[in-house]
């Protein structure tokens, strides 16, 4: 199985609503996404012969996915009332609001599922929330 790794990060704000200790309060993260592409066969036509997939379009994608999300308050959908998104919004800052608690976990399956949908068959993708801890998420 060939196996290829690229990598990309992002900068951004959150906080765990409902989670006792430090990670309640709002804190930002140099989030760091590493997505493996994997394929038993190597492509045979002459612009991309040997490879897996072109790893300048793999790079360019994963970009445009961690770009929508740099520099920005990221949130779980409820967790804030409605007011203060609408002062948040009206001062300038980029609100996200994901259907899920923005985990390093659910991270790692909402990056998987997004290269998916760009037509890679993803190995794996893996987020570090910090330099040494990480969640990887992958199907068998």
């Amino acid at each position: 199985m060939y196996i290829l790794k690229t990598e990309h990060s992002f900068d951004s704000a959150h906080f765990l609503a409902g989670y006792k200790g430090n990670c309640s309060n709002i804190h930002g993260h140099r989030w760091r996404v590493v997505i493996e592409v994997e394929s038993p066969t190597l492509q045979t036509n002459h612009q991309l012969n040997g490879m897996v997939v072109d790893f300048g379009e793999l790079k360019q994608e994963i970009k445009a996915e961690v770009d929508l999300l740099d520099h920005a308050f990221i949130i779980e959908k409820g967790t804030l009332k409605s007011k203060t998104i609408e002062a948040l919004t009206e001062e300038g800052f980029q609100i996200i609001v994901m259907e899920f608690r923005p985990t390093a976990e659910n991270f790692a399956k909402y990056f998987y599922d997004r290269m998916k949908e760009r037509g890679y068959q993803v190995k794996s993708a893996t987020v570090y929330e910090t330099p040494n801890n990480c969640a990887s998420y992958e199907e068998h």
